[in-house]
């Protein structure tokens, strides 16, 4: 059970004073379905508004945010002709005049709150428009009562449509005042030798700063949060890797036979590195211990095919298998690779998503829980409560690092001392396999199937963009199919990137009848239809966002163009490159970066160009940017993490580890004098199903 002491901080955020149903509606888009109290406190400022600055309007400098002592002196209401421009307002304090503008403002509300005549402090972002001063729709606007209220250094946080620095600030400020004060987890020695504050303070320092350094990432109230989540992160994998060795296993030794007919059906042979897969796979099934194995490979390596003989090692034994993919275009890229081989060996297999309704998906429940359907592949459906199996023995986690340990649980849960093999597509150093995966067996693909040709890579200048499409002509008469990828779906005011949406009709006008868009915002059946037009070869040219990162498999498709290449991380661009090379046409990848290029992104390109060996491009892209890119999670953080940004914390992920392990080493219950703080810190962080292993010891 969760501590009493949490309860405040997991209370839903319209317990806030002074937030109701109605007003916590915008923090829903901003925080999830139903945001609680923590979840504002863990979203963090990204920045500082320093209001310390108040000089005369005739020192200040344009382009800061300034607060300024004035007189209101003329209101210029918007011209009857013109009811959509803006109302400006003149003030001054003597030694020089600002106009303030506001677009599509209440001009009776305006002119309440700035009478002629009136004296106000103003508070905002001083620019320099056609010689005069003017600030845009001031952040603050207070009488001398309101100036003994402002906060001197506020902080700014990440918005999203609908919501206002103003209302999450109220909601941080409300939510600050909620933290209890809870009993130390961390080591006093490592809190006093860092300067820490406690957890209840660093929070307070971030939401209610008083100087800007308070909140600056380097600050020691930063680096403490981002400790506590990298600690909590790594006691749940050491106690789940614990349960998951002291558990006693099951043997699950075959006998060949259907492994025999699925090798026979192979269109190719098994590369040396996929035999020794198999081999060390089969080898753990068939020992009484319980099996954890991360299996990774490059794009292309053959993990699925790998995947499938060992699950029909499972079958051969009698028992069932499942495969967990994170997303439904994956879940169904894995369907359309296993089933015809599974079907010449005889082996029953179903998918479950969340596509599957009705009478459909009740028929396919039934037959898992009657065991008529051996291998079972889908989503993070698969875990629901609903899914029951006659006897599942074994569960092929793919994408690890897009599922949380208590998701892994939760399948392994299925069944009798489940047996557990995850899969990643993006090579891992070995250092990072211990810190993000815990201390696991490893196997690696390290060839590509035999046919498998070298990628051209070539990097293109934005500016030549008109060049690139000139060349997909004169492709396309060859009978080329092209990918276009996008890193947004709709432009973006705050991001200068080439939108999905945007290209794809640019790209209509220029190919008509050719083009289609997939994207994460789509319905699965949607994105099914366009994907099978493009593999079919009805479209010819799919523009898309990342969606198609990982799983599509159309080995017709030669060519893949990367726009705003220099945005995305080496192991992503590595991901999105391996979607060509997979038939017998050669291929190219363009990386089109608009310039100029920083010297990371110089580099991280300069590789790709290089090499197409994925193992030598994770051991860069660890070099170059840290640990989250290199599993091809988001750059800000490491899988599952809200307040550790590796690029700034990474330091602390070994030290996190190393003290894991030391603590679960002397005190593998938790019970000693720091265990109930400890067990305090992983049920903070959502690690209630590590938690939950400690009582069931």
């Amino acid at each position: 059970m969760r501590p009493p002491a949490l309860n405040p901080l997991f209370s839903p955020v319209e317990t806030l004073q002074g937030f109701g149903e109605k007003s916590a509606l915008p923090l829903k888009r901003l925080l999830g379905d139903e945001p609680r109290v923590l979840d504002v406190l863990f979203h963090l400022p990204s920045g500082i508004v320093d209001r310390r600055m108040r000089p005369k309007i005739a020192d200040a400098v344009p382009g800061g945010t300034v607060t300024l002592e004035v007189t209101v002196e003329e209101i210029h209401a918007p011209p009857r002709n013109r009811p959509k421009a803006p109302t400006r307002i003149v003030v001054t304090d003597g030694t020089g005049w600002v106009t303030l503008v506001f677009f599509g403002a209440n001009k009776n509300y305006v002119e309440r709150q700035l009478p002629i005549g009136a004296k106000r402090w103003i508070s905002g972002r001083l620019e320099q428009y056609d010689g005069m001063l003017q600030m845009v729709h001031p952040e603050r606007i207070v009488d001398e009562a309101g100036l003994s209220k402002l906060p001197l250094v506020e902080p700014v946080y990440p918005l999203t449509e609908g919501v206002t620095q103003g209302l999450i600030s109220r909601a941080a400020r409300a939510a600050a005042e909620r933290i209890p004060d809870l009993a130390e987890w961390q080591d006093p020695s490592v809190v006093a030798g860092r300067g820490w504050p406690r957890f209840r303070e660093a929070l307070r320092h971030l939401h209610l700063p008083l100087q800007p350094e308070d909140a600056a990432p380097e600050s020691p109230s930063r680096h403490r949060l981002a400790y506590d989540e990298l600690l909590s992160g790594q006691l749940a994998l050491g106690l789940v890797r614990r349960h998951m060795r002291h558990q006693h296993g099951r043997s699950s030794a075959g006998d060949g036979r259907i492994v025999t007919k699925l090798e026979a059906a192979l269109p190719f042979a098994l590369t040396g590195s996929q035999v020794r897969a198999v081999h060390d796979i089969r080898g753990d099934l068939a020992k009484p211990e319980r099996m954890l194995r991360l299996l990774q490979g490059d794009v292309g390596s053959g993990k699925t095919v790998v995947a499938l003989l060992a699950m029909a090692t499972v079958v051969e034994a009698g028992r069932q298998a499942a495969m967990m993919a994170p997303t439904e275009i994956l879940a169904r890229q894995h369907l359309k690779t296993i089933k015809p081989l599974a079907e010449a060996a005889g082996l029953r297999v179903a998918i479950l998503t969340a596509r599957e309704k009705g009478r459909e998906r009740e028929a396919i429940l039934a037959n898992v829980a009657a065991g008529d359907v051996d291998i079972l592949v889908g989503t993070h459906a698969l875990f629901q409560e609903i899914v029951a199996f006659k006897d599942l023995a074994f569960a092929v986690v793919d994408e690890q690092h897009r599922f949380g340990v208590h998701q892994r649980l939760a399948l392994a849960a299925k069944g009798e001392a489940v047996d557990v093999l995850v899969m990643t597509a993006t090579p891992i150093p070995r250092t990072l396999v211990l810190t993000y995966f815990g201390d696991m067996e490893v196997s690696a693909l390290h060839e590509k199937p035999a046919g498998r040709k070298p990628i051209d890579t070539r990097v293109v200048s934005s500016e030549r963009v008109d060049e690139v499409i000139a060349g997909l002509h004169r492709a396309l008469e060859t009978g080329s199919r092209v990918y276009w990828v996008c890193p947004l779906v709709s432009e973006s005011d705050l991001v200068d990137a080439a939108a999905a949406e945007e290209r794809y009709i640019q790209l209509s006008m220029e190919f008509p009848g050719q083009v289609a868009l997939v994207h994460g915002k789509m319905r699965g059946a949607e994105k099914d239809s366009v994907m099978a037009g493009f593999a079919s070869g009805q479209t010819r040219i799919l523009v898309a966002t990342t969606v198609i990162e990982v799983g599509v498999d159309v080995p017709e498709a030669n060519i893949m163009v990367i726009e705003h290449a220099e945005r995305f991380g080496l192991a992503q661009l590595h991901q999105l490159r391996g979607r060509v090379g997979r038939g017998d046409a050669k291929s190219t990848c363009v990386l089109v970066y608009k310039p100029p290029l920083g010297e990371t992104a110089e580099k991280r390109l300069k590789i790709l160009r290089e090499t197409e060996d994925g193992f030598r491009i994770a051991e860069e892209d660890l070099r170059l940017r840290g640990e989250g890119e290199v599993l091809g999670t988001r750059q800000s953080g490491l899988p599952g993490t809200r307040l550790a940004n590796v690029e700034i914390y990474g330091e602390l992920l070994e030290t996190a580890r190393k003290e894991a392990v030391m603590l679960l080493d002397r005190d593998p219950h938790l019970t000693g004098p720091r265990g109930p703080a400890l067990r305090t810190l992983l049920y903070l962080f959502e690690r209630e199903e590590a938690a939950r292993l400690l009582s069931a010891g």
